[in-house]
């Protein structure tokens, strides 16, 4: 193997930097785990983000919004890296790997394990953005079209809206009826 002059094989050039204090059990993450748990909200999650949106966007938006507080979409240069280079790859690899061949079971679900923990940190990284940074508090009047405004901010193109319409929709009214939980920052 070689290596270039003052570079090592242990410390690579191309690794993240995250902060030291990161909090990946954060009320946003057990906030996550409460929608994944509803069907309908799983279900169009996914479909989302079959076309091209960010579940993790998604649940800050629907997050923030259920505090009143705006989502602009904005976030943190080291989440959207995360997102790109270890959750992004990793969910391509799952999904490159074919379903129906047994010999890959495993290592799909491996995969898939490690996928969601990667979502668990970049949770923990927009967690972490969300208290350094905390965002100000919505002037509009009404959670539901707060929630649906903080939706639409998660858009991945400002086009992308119009053809998720149902999704966001169904999203939006089963965030109208969520439980309050815990404080959000």
């Amino acid at each position: 193997m070689s290596v270039s002059p003052g570079i090592t094989p242990e410390s690579p050039t191309n690794s993240l930097d995250l902060p030291e204090n990161l909090e990946p059990d954060n009320p946003l993450w057990r906030f996550a785990l409460k929608v994944w748990q509803d069907p309908g909200a799983q279900k169009n999650c996914l479909a989302l983000q079959q076309q091209g949106w960010s579940v993790t966007r998604i649940l800050c938006a629907g997050w923030l919004a259920l505090d009143g507080k705006s989502y602009t979409g904005i976030e943190d240069a080291t989440v959207t890296e995360w997102r790109d280079r270890v959750t992004g790859a990793l969910r391509a690899a799952r999904k490159w790997l074919p379903k129906a061949n047994a010999d890959c079971s495993a290592l799909r679900e491996g995969i898939a394990g490690l996928e969601l923990e990667a979502e668990r940190i970049e949770l923990a990284l927009a967690w972490h953005w969300l208290t350094y940074k905390p965002p100000e508090d919505s002037n509009m009047q009404g959670c539901d079209k707060l929630i649906r405004n903080n939706l639409e901010a998660a858009a991945p193109l400002p086009g992308s809206i119009r053809n998720a319409a149902p999704q966001l929709n169904a999203l939006a009214s089963t965030l109208a009826n969520f439980p309050k939980g815990e404080p959000r920052p």
